[in-house]
């Protein structure tokens, strides 16, 4: 068996990088949001022209980001869903809403001071993580049954 990833969610850590490193020797392919801040706000306006006012600058980008977040979601197996600590995370319920709506398989992580703001999002999917080192756990259980060390 072969498994597709979406890493959907933050992007202001290196989260994603502990799970594919973590997540090498499993037969995983990663896929996830632009995760260059300034290129995923901008890309509209580079792309399409400027726009005077910051909301459609905003939409501009996100329409664009849809794209590729609509496609890698419907391309995976399993959609991985972190919601950081800072910011609000509205991107990522969407993400997980999305996966959800799709039967895609889902896991959550999260710190569990956002268990209660998170309980719908948590009850939707398969797996609720607190690291990203469970993850890559319940990726390598998933693909080889095999127990953690």
């Amino acid at each position: 068996m072969k498994l597709n990833v979406y890493l959907a969610g933050e992007i202001h850590t290196d989260w994603r990088r502990t799970i594919t490193e973590g997540a090498a020797h499993l037969p995983v392919t990663f896929t996830a949001p632009v995760t260059d801040h300034d290129a995923s706000d901008d890309c509209g306006v580079a792309i399409l022209g400027a726009e005077p006012d910051k909301v459609w600058h905003d939409r501009k980008g996100a329409q664009l980001n849809a794209i590729r977040t609509r496609k890698a979601i419907a391309d995976a197996d399993v959609v991985v869903v972190r919601f950081g600590d800072k910011y609000k995370q509205w991107n990522a319920a969407f993400d997980a809403g999305q996966a959800a709506a799709l039967g895609k398989a889902l896991i959550v992580q999260h710190a569990p001071e956002h268990a209660h703001p998170l309980k719908e999002v948590d009850a939707a999917a398969l797996a609720v993580c607190e690291t990203p080192e469970q993850v890559v756990q319940v990726l390598e259980y998933v693909l080889t049954g095999g127990l953690p060390a």
